[in-house]
């Protein structure tokens, strides 16, 4: 059974979600616009393991007192399947898209037990002119470019109990009252540290399904929420005023952190109600047979 709060349906089910590979980069520049570019651009791409390699996003923003160069920055997570998984991304990503960014610095966003490198790719772009230095334990690489040196710390922490696919659809009857809705939630998630919404704008508009009819396809459309293909489809999901639907997916550095996220994503919705016309939220889950992660909806309203 469902409950009703402030005029919006809440399905007793769970959003299914996946043990991940997680670590955190923080990135610096002479002025906090440049380290959203850098940080930006290095997160770009970065919506679904399932084509990109890695979920990443922007985590917060950081004072000067808060970053190791006391400069203005950002901290982002990237997500993967596992460590191995993570190498490539964090080298390509870091390599192509903060080395190359004016004044950029890169240093650990993570302290944890497990690391993972963050400089040992990018230092070799230095040619044989790069050089090291070891501050209080920690090496750091100082890597020639043309507006004077990349600094990067060697490595950065490493979690294996990240967590990805945090999630919940948002069902309404008017499409513009729905993404505002839906962009209310994510401005409360960004909130909440230690996770990320990766999809564009932290909302996902074409929610999958696992598997599909064509060769290749790891996914499909989740036909069962399609409001086109109501008449269609064997069985839907959907009520015959539903105009549209909306999801946003959570990754997060700790199962607490996506637990939050969802509790103040579920608040920032229900808070809105009806008036903009959503009339019901719901979760993806696989039966619970896939994910080690369930996260019910009614513990968390």
């Amino acid at each position: 059974m469902s409950k009703t709060v402030n005029g919006v349906a809440i399905d007793d089910t769970f959003a299914e979600a996946f043990g991940m590979s997680g670590t955190g980069i923080i990135i610096t520049a002479d002025t906090l616009k440049w380290a959203r570019i850098a940080a930006t651009v290095a997160t770009g791409f970065g919506t679904s393991v399932i084509g990109c390699g890695a979920e990443c996003g922007i985590d917060k923003e950081l004072s000067p007192d808060e970053t190791p160069d006391g400069r203005p920055g950002v901290r982002i997570l990237i997500f993967g399947f596992s460590p191995d998984a993570l190498v490539p991304q964090i080298r390509n990503r870091i390599g192509q898209c903060v080395l190359t960014s004016p004044g950029s610095a890169c240093y650990a966003g993570l302290k944890a037990d497990k690391s993972i490198g963050l400089g040992k790719g990018p230092r070799l772009f230095g040619d044989g002119f790069q050089t090291a230095k070891k501050l209080g334990g920690t090496r750091y690489w100082r890597v020639p470019v043309m507006d004077g040196e990349f600094v990067i710390e060697e490595e950065t922490g490493l979690t294996t109990d990240a967590v990805g696919g945090g999630n919940m659809l948002i069902l309404g009857t008017d499409r513009a009252g729905l993404l505002e809705t839906a962009e209310a939630a994510v401005d409360a998630i960004a909130k909440v540290d230690d996770v990320i919404t990766p999809f564009p704008g932290g909302i996902v508009r074409s929610g999958s399904k696992v598997g599909a009819k064509y060769a290749g396809m790891f996914a499909s459309t989740n036909d069962a929420f399609c409001p086109t293909l109501r008449g269609t489809v064997k069985k839907t999901e959907l009520a015959p005023d539903t105009l549209a639907v909306l999801e946003i997916v959570i990754d997060g550095l700790t199962s607490k952190a996506v637990a939050d996220a969802m509790r103040v994503g579920l608040k920032a919705v229900t808070d809105i109600g009806a008036k903009r016309g959503v009339t019901r939220i719901t979760a993806g889950n696989y039966g619970g047979k896939l994910g080690q992660h369930h996260y019910h909806l009614k513990d968390l309203i």
